[in-house]
């Protein structure tokens, strides 16, 4: 029997997974938010759910979690390598230009709603700490839920994705100055708050500016070299250390590690390796986040509402006007327009998973009563579990101000997604070097990917838009804007790779224009037979510049021998592709 259960936690991670495994194909079917399922399926299977019948019914034993402890972890891990992702959509450039809305909007936020919250927490007769540890507490908003609904709107590179990615942002570092002035608030005597909380951010500040030097210096030639072996598991391997290891020592520093999963995606978001990382670590990311908005659902108690579901009703849909208020306040100052103000307003205006670990600190500290910090981490749960409804009511009412599209921020960086008519060029040895030579003369823009680590390592750091990737890989090509290309250009030496990427372009492009350079008339046909629309033999046009060579020797006029060579390739390439079509 002991042998058993050696495995820790096995009948609930195999439990998760036959969940998500249902789960998230239905939600798709049906366009239902994946966060508000997994929310659902936590609150149904969880300790407060079907878990109360449990002792009745036995059979629901194995069908329900019976604590947070068996998720906790994997949870917390999923949120990280949500931050990474996000880390991986920004550079220090782009960074560095959000400070205003960081410091100035997301500082406002905090300090208002905290100021507002803990006033209206003292007005109910709650201790001054007590007030205060709520205020803070609440002023947070869900990191994970908000950037999930802002990645899966695709609207991180949009005027309201980078507001509120940086006020989201200064809230992850104002977690650290909290925790400290929560530790404080707990301790008897006269300690001094100014002194200690300026050492903490000191401390803070130059744990952050240590790791990102040292990433710097480290991560780039350890991705080279890894790269280089061209073996998946190695280079997934440095990925999960990278992200995990970064994180530990943001911890060790006294950070939340999901900010130092952040600080590993900005180091690797400037490396030519941003976009295979993004497709290495994106199936882990959903499955994991899903399991962190799982266990929000487990912490709910369905009970607790029914005993007084007036005052915590009001007491949720209180928190999301009053948040709304302030944060759309911040946005309209810093320049948003009414519509894109309030949409942001309500997207921010639950409370966040930070606010868990300063309840959970206060409640051990004996700042807040039992009952008290039970019901405000019913109410930090119900708002999180709200958020996508809100959020399209907000998306809606937004909308509904608008009198005209909103226009770019002019500073605004734009991503690769967001790329229009350019050209994708797959493989970027001498003949894609010259292709983009030639669409770069003509203003045309273009993104490579080749395989060679070494070779687009030195075209990256000379600025070319070139990247490491497999052009087989559907969601590497997706992540270099196919969807909104003129057209991908095939140029790889290797006659194999050339036809996979072929066929799997086609299977997801059906209309796509594809053009590929093929090693001879044999490779040619099996291009089109794969789906490419044009191919061009590179004998055949060894043979025609040959031949132009010889005839001009021999005496043949120029006008002739450019008629002869233009209708000999017309026929040519007609010919395997006439044989195809038929």
């Amino acid at each position: 029997m002991e042998e058993a259960h050696a495995i820790p936690h096995l009948r609930e991670t195999l439990l998760f997974l036959a969940l998500a495994g249902v789960l998230v194909p239905l939600l798709q079917r049906r366009r239902i938010s994946s966060v508000l399922g997994f929310l659902a399926v936590g609150i149904l299977v969880g300790p407060f759910g079907l878990g109360r019948l449990a002792g009745d019914v036995p059979v629901l034993g194995w069908l329900v979690f019976p604590n947070l402890e068996a998720v906790s972890v994997l949870a917390e891990i999923g949120v990280m390598f949500l931050m990474f992702m996000i880390g991986l959509e920004l550079s220090a450039e782009r960074l560095w230009a959000m400070r205003r809305w960081v410091f100035a909007g997301g500082g406002a936020q905090v300090v208002v709603s905290a100021a507002a919250i803990g006033l209206i927490a003292a007005a109910f007769g709650n201790a001054l700490p007590a007030a205060l540890v709520i205020g803070l507490a609440l002023s947070f908003s869900s990191t994970a839920v908000v950037m999930q609904l802002l990645s899966s709107r695709r609207e991180l590179g949009t005027p309201i994705g980078q507001a509120g990615f940086s006020i989201l942002l200064l809230q992850d570092l104002a977690v650290v100055p909290v925790l400290i002035l929560v530790g404080l608030l707990g301790q008897p005597g006269d300690t001094s708050v100014a002194a200690s909380m300026a050492i903490a951010i000191g401390k803070s500040v130059a744990a952050i500016v240590l790791i990102y030097l040292l990433g710097r210096i480290v991560i780039r030639p350890a991705f080279r070299h890894m790269a280089a072996s061209r073996q998946a598991d190695t280079f997934m391997a440095l990925t999960l250390l990278s992200t995990l290891g970064i994180a530990s020592l943001t911890w060790l520093a006294g950070l939340s590690m999901a900010l130092g999963a952040l600080l590993a995606g900005l180091l690797l978001a400037e490396t030519e390796y941003r976009h295979e990382v993004e497709i290495t670590i994106d199936p882990f990311r959903g499955l994991l986040m899903g399991l962190f908005f799982m266990s929000v659902g487990l912490s709910i108690d369905p009970l607790e509402i029914l005993r007084a579901p007036a005052l915590l009703l009001g007491s949720v849909a209180g928190l999301f006007v009053l948040k709304a208020i302030i944060v759309a306040a911040v946005g309209r100052i810093g320049g948003l327009s009414r519509g894109k103000a309030v949409e942001m307003g309500l997207l921010l205006g639950q409370g966040g998973e930070f606010a868990f670990i300063v309840f959970g600190a206060a409640l051990s500290l004996g700042l807040l009563p039992e009952q008290t910090g039970r019901f405000m981490l019913l109410v930090v749960g119900l708002s999180m579990f709200a958020t996508p409804l809100v959020a399209e009511l907000g998306r809606r009412l937004g909308a509904g101000f608008e009198r005209r599209p909103e226009p770019e921020p002019e500073n605004a960086t734009p991503v690769l997604p967001d790329l229009r008519g350019h050209v994708v060029i797959a493989g970027y040895g001498r003949v894609g070097q010259l292709l983009g030579q030639l669409l770069d003369s003509q203003g045309i823009r273009y993104v490579a990917i080749d395989p060679d680590t070494r070779l687009v390592a030195g075209f990256h750091a000379k600025g070319r838009p070139v990247f490491v990737g497999d052009a087989s890989r559907g969601e590497m090509l997706r992540r270099l804007g196919l969807d909104e290309a003129s057209a991908i250009v095939l140029t790889m030496d290797h006659t194999a790779a050339a036809l996979r990427a072929v066929q799997s372009i086609r299977r997801e492009w059906a209309s796509l224009p594809i053009l590929a350079r093929a090693r001879d008339e044999g490779h040619a046909r099996a291009l089109r037979e794969a789906g490419a629309d044009t191919v061009i033999p590179e004998t055949l046009e060894s043979a025609l510049q040959l031949a132009a060579l010889a005839l001009a020797r021999a005496g043949l006029p120029g006008t002739a021998l450019s008629g002869l060579l233009e209708r000999e390739r017309e026929q040519r390439i007609a010919s395997f592709h006439g044989a195809q079509d038929r």
